[in-house]
């Protein structure tokens, strides 16, 4: 049999990042941002895509200049060697590994909270605000589903994505429409400077990270890591990405509007906005305002929203541990594919395990969230140096796209992504920097049999970025009440030394590049083909 050749459209990437960037977090986000920041959440959202949007340029230009199914987690190997090149990929795998569980959790929780006589069997997934034995089994089961929806071929599960993205986006838009026209109260917005900011500017930047807006806008990689398999990728990885961020920031935004709206203004006058508690944020609110059949769908879209994301992100981890395999940091079974379908299928099945343990562990979607965010973050810090790095490493490799803007971007990404990172607050930082570390012995085994590169020269590439982790633990520890810090450092001095320092850590990255690192002859190859494509264009 031949083996499927068939690329992913422009329309099925869009529609696969949209169905990972509409997951759970439209379901919860609006309610825990509020609860945090007020009114002004709706900045926190806005701050959230610019976050994101910055990251994500860097990201483009690597994604089209080297085009490869998990690009994610090579690319600061081709240009600081092995070693940071094992960090970017560990967080950048544990963080996509976790969206699988997490989404699953978002499921299952949702489920439990079903309002009719005939569901009653759900209310046992969850015991005391965490899911429950039976509610586990629950996860587990929906998880092999999200995995064997990616089993047989790429074309099952973009097919699968593109049916489950109109609803996803569908669902939210017809609940920003409903809710505005039955219930919107401007009042709620506040008459006053305090009003609109009831906890301070500082709750801003807090419920950027905590109320898991940066984890609904992390999918954007969905593209990169994927960029392998789209037709065209010189043009569609760009566009792909462009298009499904911006419409997820507008969805976003207007349904924190309509949750800020829809509130009775006398609930807020009794509790205040930390006193919300919804256990189904936009179907309670539904109930409440007599809307049931919005409620029923949805509780329905809170079922389906989280099926797509896990899908999605089901191939962009495996596909993620299967490129690590290409860094030897991994064993190399895990990089095999199957020979019909191209599919790393032993990739899925481990994901799958140790998704798995995870989530008995972790039992609550806020402790996944955070350590989704923090890994990510930490993962893209490589991007804004790798993509300069190889713009002096490799100034003549075709670049589809090149922005004279990113000279003034990459520094301004590193930042915003150490400011991110200190937001997760003390003590998620230094749990997710450890979970990191525990990866470090895998990589001390394979890369002593490779032995390619000395400790003294991978030491000497990547020691800014290890330096970098303990700064911010210490920053994180020492940092502002608002971030849970012991207020050595108070608002915003705290601000201002991360920014002052994280540029410092980002010029010294660029200084740290690895001339003649293992890899880069294979970012050569893949060039090469790019090359030749721009050419036969």
């Amino acid at each position: 049999m031949q083996k499927n050749s068939k690329k992913i459209s422009l329309l099925s990437a869009v529609m696969l990042a949209i169905s990972s960037l509409i997951g759970s977090g439209w379901l919860f986000g609006a309610s825990e941002a509020a609860a945090t920041a007020g009114p002004a959440a709706i900045i926190s959202w806005i701050v959230g895509a610019i976050v994101m949007g910055l990251i994500a340029f860097n990201y483009i230009e690597l994604g089209v200049m080297l085009p490869e199914s998990g690009g994610m987690s090579r690319y600061a190997q081709y240009t600081h060697g092995p070693l940071l090149g094992f960090i970017s990929s560990w967080a950048n795998w544990v963080s996509l590994l976790a969206i699988i569980p997490i989404e699953a959790v978002a499921a299952v929780q949702y489920m439990s909270s079903w309002p009719w006589s005939w569901a009653n069997w759900t209310n046992r997934f969850m015991a005391n605000g965490h899911i429950s034995n039976s509610g586990l089994w629950v996860v587990f089961l929906f998880m092999i589903i999200f995995t064997l929806l990616n089993f047989w071929s790429v074309e099952l599960m973009t097919r699968f994505t593109n049916l489950i993205s109109i609803f996803k986006v569908g669902m939210p838009l017809l609940t920003i429409i409903i809710l505005m026209i039955s219930s919107f109260h401007p009042g709620n917005f506040g008459n006053s400077v305090h009003s609109f900011f009831p906890n301070g500017t500082s709750a801003i930047f807090q419920a950027t990270t905590i109320s898991g807006i940066l984890f609904s806008y992390n999918a954007f990689q969905t593209v990169i890591n994927i960029g392998g398999e789209i037709k065209n990728p010189a043009k569609n990885i760009s566009r792909a990405i462009v298009i499904s961020l911006s419409v997820a920031a507008l969805i976003y935004i207007f349904l924190q509007l309509a949750f800020i709206g829809a509130i009775k203004p006398t609930s807020l006058a009794k509790d205040g906005w930390q006193g919300l508690n919804f256990n189904s944020p936009f179907a309670d609110i539904a109930i409440m305002l007599g809307i049931n059949w919005l409620a029923v769908l949805l509780y329905l879209d809170a079922f389906v929203s989280p099926f797509g994301t896990g899908v999605s992100f089901v191939a962009s981890s495996g596909r993620t541990l299967a490129a690590m395999t290409l860094n030897r940091h991994v064993p190399l079974w895990l990089g095999k594919t199957d020979g019909i379908y191209g599919n790393p299928r032993l990739a899925y099945l481990t994901n799958l395990v140790i998704g798995a343990g995870m989530v008995t562990v972790f039992r609550d979607w806020d402790v996944l969230a955070s350590v989704i965010s923090t890994s990510t973050l930490i993962a893209y810090l490589t991007g804004p140096v790798t993509v300069m790095t190889m713009r002096k490493l490799r100034p003549n490799y075709t670049r589809p796209v090149k922005s004279k803007l990113l000279p003034i971007i990459a520094p301004l990404s590193f930042i915003a992504a150490s400011l991110a990172i200190y937001w997760a607050m003390w003590p998620t930082t230094i749990e997710v920097i450890f979970v990191i570390i525990l990866g470090l012995p895998l990589y001390i085994y394979f890369d002593y049999k490779r032995g390619r590169t000395t400790i003294k020269q991978q030491l000497k590439s990547s020691g800014w970025l290890i330096t970098y982790l303990i700064f911010i633990s210490i920053i994180s520890y020492i940092g502002s009440t608002g971030f849970n810090g012991k207020n050595i450092l108070h608002y915003p001095w705290d601000f201002v030394v991360i920014i002052i320092a994280s540029y410092l850590f980002y010029r010294w990255g660029l200084l740290s590049k690895m001339k003649n690192a293992p890899d880069l002859k294979m970012a050569d190859k893949i060039n090469a083909k790019v090359k030749r494509q721009a050419k036969e264009d």
